[in-house]
């Protein structure tokens, strides 16, 4: 669906030149919803912003649908922003319009007719689930209710790709929640490609397929979202994943030199097998869970336990292999 082609974007400030967006290629499949994440200053904005020529990019190309857009104008344009919602992070609402007014705002710029207005706007509002708030202002809605609008106002004209522009980051943790279900239900629903950015590495594994991580404004990795939570391979994913996880331990833990402590990563059906209780019952080792976590990532299982490991040297290390054996990956982190 869209194909970036060594892209760069270069800005000029009073530092000089600034290298925004570096040599960046990869695809984002039709119909998927593909993450771009990153810190601030990492270039992903940029990034989104080409999709759309909201930002020219200073070399490469861009395809969507097998038809380079770079340097498209005028008509063209107009007809390429057509296909493309935009959802923003602070909700860009008009507030001296109702909420009916700013959903039929972006049906009147494409030319709809009153009579479609009037048919397009419910619809959407009820996809959302504003439909009794269709007469309410901006300054009435909460967080969560303003982002229904744009979304409602970004898909009105049936568009072929989504751009979501951190559009969580102003929401509180459950509302966060209640609009990636949105959004994943609106993508299953009418297949929309949807390009999510986001610092929050638990927005892109709650629902994205698959993500650009992107660090200087290069993308430094680029997997299956599952892949790149479950074994990270560049250090700044590794860091990106690790404050996700948030597994840190006591300094005092980590200097016990006596005691094993083990890092263990399950992913796939091993995280739903009883190797903990048999690698007790086989080798005559004393285990002690000290932290640990296991959820669901694409609907696959994936789980971090960090263990403390005791018995016979003999026996922690049989024990220790064994767990190499049943899981994912091991690591000594007191070594």
């Amino acid at each position: 669906m869209i194909i970036f082609q060594n892209v760069f974007v270069d800005f000029l400030s009073k530092q000089g030149e600034v290298k925004a967006v570096k040599d960046v290629s990869f695809d984002v499949r039709d119909k998927e919803i593909f993450g771009i994440v990153g810190t601030s200053g990492a270039g992903k904005s940029t990034l989104l912003r080409c999709i759309n020529l909201l930002q020219i990019p200073t070399q490469g190309e861009i395809f969507i649908k097998g038809k380079a857009i770079s340097y498209l104008k005028g008509e063209n344009l107009r007809k390429l922003r057509l296909q493309i919602g935009l959802i923003f992070q602070q909700f860009n609402l008009f507030h001296t319009k109702t909420v009916f007014e700013n959903v039929a705002f972006a049906l009147k710029v494409a030319g709809k007719s009153k009579e479609e207005i009037n048919i397009r706007v419910p619809e959407v509002l009820e996809l959302v689930g504003l439909t009794e708030r269709a007469n309410a202002y901006p300054s009435t809605l909460s967080g969560g209710q303003k982002q229904r609008v744009g979304i409602a106002r970004a898909i009105a004209n049936n568009p072929q790709i989504l751009l979501c522009d951190e559009p969580t980051s102003a929401l509180d943790l459950e509302t966060t929640n209640s609009i990636l279900e949105l959004l994943k239900e609106i993508n299953e629903k009418f297949g929309i490609t949807t390009v999510i950015i986001s610092h929050e590495m638990n927005v892109i594994k709650k629902i994205c397929d698959r993500v650009a991580v992107m660090s200087n404004g290069e993308v430094v990795e680029l997997d299956e979202v599952f892949n790149v939570f479950t074994n990270p391979q560049h250090p700044f994913t590794k860091s990106l994943v690790n404050h996700t996880i948030n597994l840190e331990l006591p300094a005092r833990l980590l200097q016990n030199k006596r005691k094993r402590i083990l890092k263990i990563v399950y992913s796939g059906n091993k995280a739903e097998e009883a190797v903990i209780s048999d690698t007790v019952k086989r080798f005559k080792v004393h285990l002690n869970i000290l932290h640990g976590t296991i959820e669901y990532i694409s609907h696959k299982p994936f789980g971090v336990l960090i263990v403390e490991l005791d018995g016979s040297a003999e026996n922690v290390r049989r024990a220790e292999s064994y767990l190499k054996e049943r899981t994912f990956k091991v690591e000594v982190i007191n070594a």
